[in-house]
């Protein structure tokens, strides 16, 4: 999600987009330490939302694996109190300043906070494409794939700001498109020899997802961007007023599509502590990322995506084993590294939000 006062990231899926964004100053001296605290940051959050959400989709247990529709709404929650509390610190922890700010930003503003609705219901379904990506897709194949969100936010950037992308911007597009490419293209081995080997259909199915979040979040990012750039509210209140939408949005698709399943064993069936560490990762991700992200140039971004992409495929190929790798699969993801590094090279041209993890 943007903020005017930070560099954005690409990030992984419900951190970004719906994420509650703080801005510091430290001396000079801290910067350069946090500069690389920022890199470790930003991979561990990076990674981990992926691979425990992957993780948590494929785990057999006992009883009935918890509604994908439920978890993004507990996040959704969980971003609503964080913020809050945010305001709350804010404000020097006043009560009647907490509720002066709520009346007067969001109750009093009605069409300002209607604005909202638009970018946090697409955001809504995007996290839940995730699940549905992550279901259906190995972790560093759903890694790699998700990287084209950088294509979209810039098209979408282009399109509805006004920006203008480099010679070495455009370059690093058209080779992102490439790498993407190769890593879909199709390989006689689909899964480990101690794995469930995924089906060409519910491959598919992850792929579609994952492209129609990716179009989703670049164009909520930048139609949100746009908003704040209109108005001088607070990011942390807007993103309450993209929670409350998001919680409304997020129930009517949990009785929508889970409502029987929800009915015979409730909202939270199947919930357990991996469960509410992926639901933690998802709504205060963004939170974690932001803190640090000041501090982050685009080469540490870069490292850190490509950082994240090399676990995602380490950890999926020797821990959860529903990986196996080829070589063309390598040749797309060092493309899409590549192009990671290469979007990034022109630093002082006008910074595109690639979120919003």
């Amino acid at each position: 999600m943007p903020n005017p006062g930070l560099t954005p990231l690409a990030s992984p899926p419900g951190s970004e987009e719906s994420s509650c964004h703080v801005s510091m100053s430290l001396p000079s001296a801290s910067q350069s330490r946090l500069k690389y605290v920022s890199l470790g940051v930003l991979v561990l959050q990076t990674t981990s939302l992926v691979l425990t959400m992957r993780y948590s989709r494929t785990l057999l247990g006992e009883g009935p694996r918890y509604l994908a529709s439920s978890a993004v709404v507990s996040a959704e929650l969980l971003k609503i109190l964080t913020c809050l509390l945010l305001v709350f610190y804010d404000h020097s922890f006043s009560v009647r300043a907490l509720n002066r700010v709520l009346n007067e930003e969001i109750l009093n503003k009605p069409m300002e906070t209607l604005k909202l609705a638009i970018p946090s219901g697409i955001y809504t379904l995007q996290n839940n494409l995730l699940y549905v990506a992550l279901s259906n897709l190995d972790a560093a194949t759903y890694q790699v794939t998700y990287q084209l969100k950088i294509l979209t936010t810039a098209l979408f950037s282009v399109s509805m700001l006004g920006k203008r992308l480099g010679l070495y911007q455009w370059l690093s597009l058209l080779i992102l498109m490439t790498g993407i490419a190769l890593v879909q293209w199709p390989t006689e081995s689909l899964g480990g020899p101690s794995s469930k080997p995924l089906s060409a259909g519910s491959q598919l199915v992850g792929v579609i997802a994952v492209l129609i979040a990716c179009f989703s979040s670049g164009f909520a990012g930048v139609y949100f961007e746009k908003i704040l750039k209109e108005t001088k509210q607070s990011v942390w209140v807007r993103n309450i007023q993209l929670g409350l939408f998001g919680l409304v949005f997020g129930l009517i698709g949990v009785f929508v599509y889970d409502g029987e399943r929800v009915r015979e064993s409730g909202v939270f069936q199947g919930y357990n502590s991996l469960t509410w560490t992926v639901v933690a990762l998802q709504a205060l991700g963004g939170l974690v990322i932001a803190a640090v992200i000041k501090y982050a140039d685009n080469i540490l971004k870069g490292f850190a995506t490509s950082l994240s992409i090399i676990l995602s495929t380490l950890i999926s190929y020797f821990w959860l084993k529903d990986f196996d790798p080829t070589s063309v699969f390598f040749l797309g993801a060092m493309l899409v590294i590549a192009a990671t590094f290469l979007y990034g090279y022109e630093g002082k041209r006008p910074a595109i939000n690639h979120s919003k993890v």
